[in-house]
């Protein structure tokens, strides 16, 4: 499979695997920003993307910056008919502010799969052996 990509500007940044087998593509900050504790920010990379028909682009958190910064991905759905500039939504969750470089990466690109499903609408389910037993129904052991 291809992935097409358009860059907006020729100091853009293409995705990529940082090594061979990755599930995930490195994306790139085309912005300098003071990313601050509890802020909310969209971060443009300076691409477009063309995801092929029957696929959707998911974007998840960079281990590193998540994990030692507290740095957070949300609103992660790419659809295969949007053409219009990848942007990162990202969040702060930390106590400190975090410096996003251009030319950074911000977060990674997972292309997968979708599977369209018919909507029907029903009085009732069958019944399971879970039934509607949720959060830590399951216990710990």
């Amino acid at each position: 499979m291809e992935l097409f990509v358009q860059k907006l500007d020729p100091s853009a940044k293409l995705p990529r695997y940082a090594y061979r087998g990755d599930a995930g593509m490195d994306l790139f900050s085309f912005v300098d920003h003071e990313l601050k504790p509890g802020e909310y920010f969209v971060a443009s990379t300076g691409i477009k993307i063309a995801i092929p028909k029957g696929y959707a682009g998911l974007v998840w958190d960079k281990s590193g910056i998540a994990t030692k910064n507290h740095i957070t991905t949300i609103a992660g759905v790419i659809d295969s008919n949007y053409r219009g500039e990848l942007k990162i939504a990202l969040t702060n969750l930390g106590k400190e502010s975090y410096h996003i470089k251009k030319g950074e990466k911000i977060a990674q690109l997972l292309i997968q799969p979708v599977v369209s499903t018919q909507i029907t609408e029903v009085e009732e389910f069958d019944i399971t052996e879970r039934g509607e037993d949720g959060f830590g129904s399951s216990g710990l052991k």
